[in-house]
């Protein structure tokens, strides 16, 4: 019983920023607005939490300074996509790439770090019940104060005159226009609403980050990456691959070859299939005489299969000789 109870106050502490973020975007899509940044809204939201809840010690300071930063983000997208009439899936897709570089710059000097020990939250004499007290009654104010705001929406959005309106806006702006509401306006705050700190919650309530951001920290980039060329031809390709299907070890193609070893040539003549990492061309596998040499990707063994499971039986059982310049 014990074990329940802890499993459903865990369950409630994790889904507490996951129930603030689908509340901010539900207020965005009743208003007729597709927010498709909302991740990188909650990442700044998030570093900026954590940055001052680490430096103040202050959780109130914290909440106010990630609301802020996402009610910064999203003002400029509602600017954007109601009164410059952007697309709004590409920026809302801008949007979020911005926010996974802005947090991997400005989170750096905190990786690793923790917040202080925060006190325990308990409600006097409800906390001490069994199972239903642990599981219900010892949880951090945010996860009583998202129930309340989840209610308290429902109620604004069918019981309350606003509520409708705001429906209203989303379903048909022009006849909420021709009724003399102020359709932009009224969007403008919705967007603005759903980007209110959606991720602060969990950085505050854990003192870590809501999700792994190592794909975005900076340490990962080189001075390849301050090429022009090479980042306009590889963005390119990755913009391009956004709505496809993610094979399972799938190579880049852009912007290759850059740097090559000196057996580059040598490695080629002996069928070396190449991948590249961070701009050095690296062989993956060697084909043999009855292999096309280029991946064949698919969703079970792909085409190298049976030729690397051959190269490593060869090192297993003789010798092999690795290439190791891209790691000098």
């Amino acid at each position: 019983m014990n074990e329940l109870a802890l499993l459903v106050a865990a369950s409630l502490l994790a889904g507490t920023p996951l129930a603030l973020a689908g509340l901010g975007l539900l207020v965005n899509e009743r208003a007729g607005v597709l927010n498709l940044g909302a991740e990188g809204m909650m990442l700044v939201a998030g570093v900026s939490g954590f940055a001052v809840a680490f430096t103040t010690g202050s959780d109130t300071l914290a909440f106010v300074a990630g609301a802020a930063a996402g009610a910064l983000l999203a003002l400029a997208f509602g600017l954007l996509v109601i009164w410059l009439n952007t697309n709004q899936y590409a920026t809302g897709l801008a949007l979020s790439l911005f926010g996974y570089g802005f947090s991997a710059f400005v989170g750096l000097p905190y990786v690793g770090q923790k917040l202080s020990e925060r006190r325990a939250f308990e409600v006097p004499g409800l906390a001490e019940v069994p199972l239903i007290g642990p599981a219900l009654f010892k949880q951090h104010p945010m996860v009583y104060l998202t129930i309340v705001i989840t209610a308290a929406l429902i109620w604004f959005l069918y019981k309350s005159r606003a509520g409708l309106v705001l429906r209203a806006i989303g379903e048909s702006p022009e006849s909420a226009h021709a009724l003399g509401y102020k359709v932009r306006l009224l969007r403008l705050g919705a967007v603005v609403f759903g980007g209110a700190g959606w991720a602060l919650a969990s950085w505050v309530m854990t003192g870590e980050q809501p999700m792994d951001l190592w794909v975005a920290d900076i340490r990962r980039f080189s001075g390849l990456h301050t090429d022009d060329g090479f980042v306009r031809e590889r963005t390119t390709e990755a913009y391009g691959k956004h709505y496809t299907i993610v094979w399972p070890q799938e190579e880049y193609t852009s912007a290759g070859p850059r740097i090559v070893s000196p057996l580059y040539e040598r490695l080629k003549g002996h069928h070396a299939v190449f991948g590249s990492k961070l701009g050095w061309e690296r062989p993956n596998w060697f084909a043999r005489p009855q292999d096309e040499p280029r991946d064949i990707y698919s969703m079970g063994r792909q085409n190298w299969f049976e030729a690397v499971g051959e190269e490593h039986r060869a090192v297993r059982e003789a010798a092999g000789l690795f290439d190791q310049s891209s790691f000098a």
